[in-house]
């Protein structure tokens, strides 16, 4: 499985159960980089995505226990540490700024089997620059 997941400075997710902040030129990339597979979300994440949603976006409460080996998870709300052993991929999308948060993406994840691979930037709708980094999990260590 392959997750993207939004991040601050601080690697904060969510404040007060909601999202720190929303960028249409993300989720424009979500869409195009998943269309050749499937993409899995929550009901929560789903409202973030425009109707009609592309036949191979996938709602399901339980979407990172249904996702399979290449298949993307868009996660806003939920910790993957559960998960480890299935991820392949790690995309993050950082926001380049601050926000109040009390949910946070658990970056030691990172410091142990895994190589950054890309790294991009590029401008949003509502962010001057967002960075976009992608992390494989090493031979070693899958």
């Amino acid at each position: 499985m392959i997750v993207m997941i939004c991040v601050d400075d601080h690697n904060g997710m969510m404040f007060n159960h909601r999202r720190q902040s929303r960028d249409s030129a993300v989720q424009e990339r979500v869409l195009r980089c998943s269309e050749n597979s499937r993409l899995w979300m929550n009901e929560y994440s789903s409202k973030l995505f425009p109707e009609p949603k592309p036949d191979w976006l996938s709602v399901d409460p339980a979407f990172l226990d249904r996702a399979g080996s290449g298949e993307y998870c868009f996660v806003e709300d939920q910790d993957i540490r559960p998960y480890e052993d299935e991820l392949e991929s790690i995309i993050l999308f950082q926001w380049n700024r601050s926000y109040p948060a009390d949910f946070h993406f658990p970056a030691d994840i990172l410091s142990h089997g895994w190589t950054m691979t890309e790294s991009e930037e590029f401008e949003g709708s509502s962010h001057e620059k967002i960075i976009r980094e992608v992390y494989k999990k090493d031979e070693e260590n899958k």
